[in-house]
């Protein structure tokens, strides 16, 4: 069975940076970070695939956000740096179970697994 636990969110200003860390437990493949905004759908931020380690971002944060994973730490991270009001959200990890699934890595559906977020506020 598949555990993550989110950790770095917090409050910052514009302009600034976070690292948000997940530590993994059980067998993970494709792994990734979603994110939740208030009054908004759940979106796809990033992934970073088990085979080849292969990156992937959403248009929003790609230049700005780097997704990395130690598989001898069993850790998840994402760097975040010139935030923007907008990164605002509860972001989560996620990881499949599955080396492959009917879904593309931006539909949560092809990651079995997700934890319970870590807030995330940008202010001006």
């Amino acid at each position: 069975q598949v555990k993550l636990v989110e950790s770095g969110g917090g409050l910052v200003q514009a302009g600034g940076s976070l690292r948000l860390s997940c530590a993994v437990s059980g067998r993970t493949y494709d792994m990734g970070w979603f994110r939740q905004a208030p009054g908004k759908d759940r979106e796809f931020v990033a992934c970073i695939t088990w085979m080849g380690g292969s990156t992937y971002y959403s248009d929003s944060v790609k230049g700005r956000f780097t997704i990395s994973r130690d598989n001898a730490k069993n850790t998840l991270d994402l760097q975040m740096n010139s935030l923007k009001l907008e990164d605002t959200a509860v972001y989560s990890c996620v990881a499949g179970a599955q080396k492959y699934t009917p879904w593309s890595f931006t539909d949560i559906r092809h990651f079995g697994s997700w934890g319970q977020g870590t807030q995330v506020t940008v202010s001006s």
